[in-house]
């Protein structure tokens, strides 16, 4: 008999928040020559140029300040933002960068690095990642100023002491005009950091969808269960139940909750109306998809998982990239 996420209660410990600070398993062999860049869009070779200097320069000693009396050049830079849409390969150039960095690094999502200022507390978490050469912050949210304000102030505190960053981020709520690019939201919201940041756009479609299909079928309930009973580690949740299990843990253990499983079944998947069901789903697909855990299920197909005025509101950003991870996901496997 399979096992069901809604009776897990995972908890996580702030040293395996520092410790889960690694590219997740999705990118494990991210590498600036892994990326496959479409050669319709140049931005994106010309990204992979841009990062690997960016590394180098990691690697370098530092600069000496005077050199036979005279100033040494300007030094570069302290971060690079990684500016686009979702699916043209930002996440896996983040994860090449850190491959390519020296030791002490850090990687992680806006989210797990809030929630190690909530387990440590600012102070503590500044000392920690100061001692880092390089941090890397995946999906900076634009769309909580007090979460933003609080991210600003401890990369301003980690620039102070050296740290070099690198950040990708997504669209404030409330910009639907301006679809692929958040480089103007993203520094205006991080306000005094901003000169330290040079932006790299990478243009392009969504990888996932070049040449493509969309959601497969949903599974007939039989073989959803017969298929479920039969994989080992894998799980089987009834869509409403693992909705009301995700209200009652935080989204910083959703990560936990997948420990050891192999694959996850969803029956009667239902399209979801309520925002604050369908953001707790965008954060649970992001954490299957690092992990790459396969996703069956039944009801609705998987396109269809939130509503058409989700996906033309405010969050909307938010909801294609989850639909494009889950449906990748979800596509049989060769």
């Amino acid at each position: 008999m399979p096992g069901r996420l809604a009776d897990r209660a995972p908890e996580v410990t702030p040293q395996r928040i520092l410790a889960d600070l690694v590219p997740p398993p999705h990118f494990r062999d991210a590498r600036f020559g892994t990326y496959i860049p479409d050669p319709r869009e140049p931005s994106q070779g010309a990204a992979v140029a841009a990062l690997e200097a960016f590394a180098a320069r990691l690697a370098a000693p530092p600069p000496s300040r005077r050199r036979w009396g005279r100033a040494s050049p300007p030094e570069y830079r302290a971060g690079v933002y990684l500016d686009g849409g979702f699916g043209v390969g930002k996440t896996h150039l983040l994860a090449a960068l850190w491959y390519a960095a020296p030791e002490p690094k850090a990687y992680g999502t806006f989210v797990e690095y809030t929630n190690l200022v909530g387990a440590l507390g600012f102070a503590s978490a500044v000392d920690a990642l100061q001692a880092y050469r390089l941090v890397c912050i995946d999906e900076f949210e634009l769309d909580d100023p007090g979460d933003t304000v609080l991210m600003s102030t401890l990369l301003g505190k980690l620039v102070d002491a050296g740290v070099r960053l690198a950040a990708t981020s997504n669209t404030l709520p409330e910009r639907l005009g301006e679809e692929r690019f958040a480089a103007e939201d993203f520094l205006r919201e991080i306000q005094g950091l901003s000169a330290h940041f040079d932006v790299v756009r990478i243009e392009g479609e969504d990888y996932r969808h070049r040449g493509l299909p969309e959601a497969p079928e949903p599974w007939d309930e039989d073989a959803l269960r017969a298929s479920a009973d039969q994989w080992p580690g894998a799980t089987y949740d009834a869509w409403p139940d693992l909705q009301r299990h995700l209200s009652t843990i935080h989204p910083s253990r959703y990560g936990a909750l997948l420990d050891d499983v192999s694959a996850v079944h969803l029956s009667g998947v239902r399209t979801l109306t309520d925002q604050v069901q369908a953001l707790r789903t965008v954060v649970l697909v992001d954490r299957l998809y690092d992990r790459d855990i396969p996703v069956r299920s039944s009801g609705v197909p998987l396109d269809r998982m939130f509503s058409e005025e989700m996906l033309g509101g405010g969050y909307r950003k938010k909801y294609r990239r989850a639909i494009s991870r889950v449906t990748a996901l979800a596509r049989p496997q060769d």
